[in-house]
């Protein structure tokens, strides 16, 4: 997995930079890795690692091109190449979600979870647009009601970002019925029927890739580094 080879290549650069001189720079090191990692070229990352390694035993600082490199730029690209290896999903708390106040529990279990919450927004979307988004539904007979009831009131729309994210945030949900749903997911515990199920979650990447950008702007999704990102994936 590339998001895999993103975090090994931190880890060599991390313990290489350990053993080089104080001039050899953590944050340098690490955009490094993520200039190099991106671009699959793992080895040629360790090929600095060894002589920057073998240059410190000679008692000489970081030379060459990576002496050169500009900071602030690579840490940049550092933070865009390690985002792009994650997923991101749709998540959507339905209008019963919303008027039952279940806004904050729903939003904990995802960042309980380590996931990171990339855009929000709370919006009354109107009969068209829920049209669309049911749009694979069309020919189903509770298709009309379903639209009328998730343009009836409110809807908390998100984004979450995280390794499996779209997969495991389905098992987060629960079932579609949550009679089904097994206890400890937001529907196994707070819903009881599937008229009223208070969450939706895209099920698989070609949705959660359609529906997010139905839902957002491209300037509406945030790209950050979480403080907590070290602790969850060990790319400290």
């Amino acid at each position: 997995m590339r998001a895999q080879a993103f975090r090994s290549a931190r880890s060599l650069i991390s313990a290489v930079s350990k053993q080089c001189p104080r001039s050899y720079s953590g944050s340098r090191a690490a955009a490094a890795a993520a200039s190099v990692s991106s671009r699959g070229r793992l080895h040629s990352l360790y090929s600095i690692g060894a002589s920057e390694s073998q240059n410190a035993h000679n008692g000489w600082g970081v030379t060459g091109a990576l002496a050169t490199l500009p900071v602030a730029g690579l840490m940049l690209q550092e933070q865009e190449a390690y985002a792009a290896e994650l997923e991101r999903t749709f998540i959507a708390i339905k209008p019963d979600g919303v008027q039952r106040g279940l806004i904050s529990e729903i939003i904990s279990r995802f960042e309980r979870k380590g996931y990171k919450l990339v855009a929000i927004k709370i919006l009354i979307p109107s009969k068209d647009f829920a049209e669309k988004h049911y749009h694979d539904l069309k020919e189903r007979p509770f298709f009309n009601g379903l639209c009328d009831f998730l343009s009836s009131a409110p809807v908390v729309a998100m984004v979450w970002e995280g390794e499996g994210v779209i997969k495991y945030g389905r098992k987060l949900i629960g079932a579609t019925d949550p009679q089904k749903s097994e206890p400890g997911t937001i529907r196994g515990d707070l819903a009881v029927v599937v008229g009223r199920n208070i969450i939706h979650g895209s099920d698989g990447p070609e949705t959660a890739k359609d529906e997010i950008n139905l839902w957002f702007k491209p300037e509406e999704l945030v790209t950050y580094t979480s403080n907590a990102e070290k602790w969850v994936y060990g790319i400290n």
